[in-house]
C-alpha cells in the first residue's frame, strides 16, 4: 500500500500539490509584475522602476527552488497518476522558463538604467513598445491557459511568437541603419538591440509554458512541432466516396 492509498497520506498528497500550485501561482504573478515594472522603466526612463526589479529577481529564484524541490518530493514519496503527474512534471519546466523571465526582466531594467546613464536621445522604434506589449499578453494568457487547462488557448499563444520575432528582426535592420548612419549612437542602439531581444526570449519563454498549457489539457506532446511531424508520418487512408 502507498502513501496515497491511506486517508493520511491521501490528505498530505493533496495538500502537497495545492501548495505547488498555490506556488507556481505566486511565482508566475511575481515573474509578469517584473517584467511589466521592467517595461515601464525602460520606456519612461524611470531609475527607481529599474532599480525596483533587480532585488526582486531573488524571490522568483527562491521560488523556483520551492517549487523544484515540492515536485520531487511528490514524485519521489507519492505515485501521482494521469493528470497530477503531468501538472507536476510540468510545474517543474514552467518553474525554470519564469525563472528566465524574471532574469530577462532584470536585464531589461539594467539596460533602462545604462540608457539613462548614457542621456542618449535616441528615440526607441515603435516596434520595441509593441514587442513589450504583445510579449507581456503572450506571457499572461499563456499562464491562464495552465491554470484554465486550456488547450486552445494555448495553441492560440503558440502561434503568436512569430509575429515579435518579425518585429524583433525589423528592430535590428532600423538600429543598423542608426548605427551605420550616425555612428554615436552605436551605445544607445546597442542597449535598444538588447532590450528587443530579452523581450524576443520572453516571447519564447511564453510559448514553452503555452506547449506546457496544451500538455496540461490534452496530454499532448506539441513541443518541436512533434504533433505535426506525427500527422505527417502517419499513413494517409484514401476515403471512399458512396
Amino acid at each position: 500500500m502507498t502513501a496515497t492509498d491511506t486517508p493520511t497520506g491521501h490528505k498530505t498528497f493533496h495538500e502537497k500539490l495545492d501548495l505547488l500550485k498555490q506556488r507556481l501561482l505566486d511565482m508566475s504573478q511575481l515573474a509578469e509584475e517584473l517584467l511589466a515594472t521592467a517595461v515601464q522603466a525602460f520606456l519612461r526612463r524611470d531609475a527607481l522602476k529599474a532599480e525596483s526589479v533587480l532585488p526582486a529577481d531573488n524571490e522568483v529564484d527562491l521560488l523556483e527552488v520551492e517549487i523544484e524541490q515540492l515536485a520531487i518530493s511528490l514524485l519521489a514519496l507519492q505515485q501521482p497518476m494521469a493528470r497530477d503527474l503531468r501538472f507536476i512534471v510540468s510545474s517543474i519546466r514552467i518553474s525554470g522558463d519564469l525563472e528566465r523571465v524574471g532574469d530577462h526582466a532584470v536585464n531589461i531594467a539594467q539596460s533602462a538604467l545604462r540608457m539613462i546613464d548614457l542621456r542618449a536621445g535616441v528615440t526607441p522604434p515603435p516596434e520595441i513598445a509593441e514587442m513589450a506589449h504583445r510579449s507581456r499578453k503572450m506571457l499572461s494568457d499563456a499562464l491562464d491557459a495552465v491554470v484554465r487547462l486550456d488547450g486552445v488557448l494555448g495553441r492560440e499563444v503558440c502561434k503568436r511568437d512569430d509575429e515579435v520575432d518579425e518585429l524583433h528582426e525589423s528592430v535590428f535592420r532600423i538600429l543598423l541603419t542608426h548605427m551605420m548612419e550616425d555612428p554615436s549612437t552605436i551605445s544607445a542602439a546597442l542597449e535598444l538591440l538588447l532590450v528587443s531581444r530579452n523581450l524576443e526570449r520572453v516571447a519564447d519563454l511564453a510559448t514553452n509554458v503555452a506547449e506546457d498549457a496544451v500538455y496540461l489539457a490534452e496530454g499532448i506532446t506539441i513541443k518541436h512541432h512533434l504533433e505535426d511531424r506525427a500527422a505527417a508520418a502517419a499513413p494517409h487512408v484514401p476515403q471512399l466516396h458512396v
